[in-house]
């Protein structure tokens, strides 16, 4: 099956332009609040070893508010494209964005200040709203006995998710209350759930779709990608075990475990770009590119960090890696694809001439955004290991012009879609 083939009927299974796109704007929002938060908080980046404060609740807003809110968006458009099944009514995605779009907001507020009725109250909504996103996607994957290479590694994000979700109540519980015999573990396992299980292993199943049908290539065949799916289920379970047990000799072995599954995945995406018809790749896929470089880069910096040397150096790297390096980095790629295409797609349902992609896509801008966000990562990771605030401070500052110059992008694809709207 070619990666296009995702598209025949796709039209049919389209839901309301708002649904999804409410998911997108919010998290370009919150793109901007996350990194103007850290820019205020720079000076507790080198040396963070974790704690509530401003630091957190700038991590939380890229993980939940960008990461989390993009992947929703996402899944209930392009899941029902991939199973050709129907995710679930509208109300109810809908829903699911009033309880994480507020929450998200409130528990930042929480996290950044320790107030209590914000952490409660903003936890209980974003726990709400990922629940009840969890559920549609389920009971989608349920109806689908095909397509392992998409289902295989969101079955394995969605038990990750409930994961997370049940820490993320205890953690938030145990402030104040203390019942907790080694927060610091919980909190790890929490992490690393949340980073390589959710949206990690989102990515891994979305890539088999949108890799694919962007640049007209082949899908990845099922007996490939279900040894690649297993091998990074095993080095999730055995990275949470290693850090709520406290077996740093595990943790260690997950991390080099989950590095095999990374290659493994990178290399089937390599076998993607080498056999796509479309020879010329358009320009997010260097985000794209360089998301998948810090992957692997990310999985070592976990190892060191499980091995204890330098944890005021190697735990913040690792972090950065991670969420701004690979997740962030792909996200973004993707979101300013998938925003420019559900985009021409709606104005082709509405029975008119569909307007085109290279149209409603501001390549000038998003070559500041690509820029930005590039220098934001290589000043902080220079900030933490020279321990200087004033450049982690700059760093944030490039992060916040790339966040900014990333939303005067969607407005400007929001205003030209709409002035072509209005001309049909």
């Amino acid at each position: 099956m070619f990666g296009g083939a995702f598209m025949m009927g796709a039209k049919d299974r389209l839901l309301p332009p708002a649904i999804p796109f409410r998911f997108f704007a919010t998290a370009i929002v919150y793109h901007l609040a996350a990194w103007a938060v850290l820019l205020w908080a720079a000076d507790g980046l080198p040396g963070y070893r974790g704690g509530l404060g401003p630091v957190l609740a700038a991590l939380h807003l890229i993980t939940l508010g960008v990461l989390a809110m993009t992947a929703m968006g996402a899944a209930y458009q392009m899941l029902p494209v991939a199973t050709r099944r129907q995710l679930g009514p509208a109300w109810a995605c809908s829903l699911s964005w009033w309880l994480f779009a507020p929450g998200v907001a409130v528990l930042s507020f929480g996290l950044a200040d320790g107030v209590l009725w914000a952490l409660h109250g903003g936890a209980s909504l974003a726990i709400g709203g990922l629940a009840l996103f969890g559920g549609l996607v389920a009971r989608n994957l349920m109806r689908v006995s095909d397509l392992p290479a998409v289902t295989g590694p969101v079955w394995v994000a969605l038990a990750s998710l409930l994961a997370v979700l049940v820490l993320a109540g205890l953690l938030i519980v145990d402030v104040g209350q203390g019942f907790l015999p080694d927060r610091a573990s919980l909190a790890a396992a929490h992490g690393v759930l949340a980073g390589y299980g959710f949206m990690g292993m989102l990515v891994m199943g979305f890539s088999a779709v949108l890799v694919p049908m962007f640049v007209l290539a082949p899908a990845i065949p099922d007996a490939q990608a279900k040894p690649v799916v297993m091998v990074a289920a095993m080095a999730l379970a055995a990275g949470a075990g290693g850090a709520v047990l406290g077996w740093a000799w595990l943790a260690g072995l997950a991390a080099l475990v989950g590095l095999v599954a990374a290659l493994l995945y990178l290399r089937l995406q390599r076998r993607v770009l080498a056999a796509r018809m479309r020879k010329r790749l358009e320009p997010f896929f260097r985000l794209l590119k360089g998301g998948w470089v810090m992957l692997p880069l990310s999985l070592l910096a976990a190892a060191i960090l499980a091995l204890g040397p330098w944890p005021h150096v190697s735990g913040p790297v690792w972090g950065l890696l991670l969420v701004v390096g690979w997740l962030l980095s792909f996200a973004t790629g993707i979101l300013q694809r998938i925003m420019p295409f559900l985009a021409s797609m709606h104005s082709a349902a509405r029975g008119g001439k569909p307007v085109l992609l290279s149209h409603l896509t501001a390549q000038p801008v998003l070559m500041v955004h690509a820029a930005a966000h590039a220098g934001a990562l290589a000043l902080l990771l220079a900030a933490i290991g020279l321990d200087s605030p004033l450049i982690a401070r700059l760093g944030a500052l490039c992060g916040l012009a790339g966040a900014l110059a990333f939303a005067v992008f969607a407005i400007i694809m929001m205003v030209r879609y709409r002035a072509h709207h209005r001309s049909q």
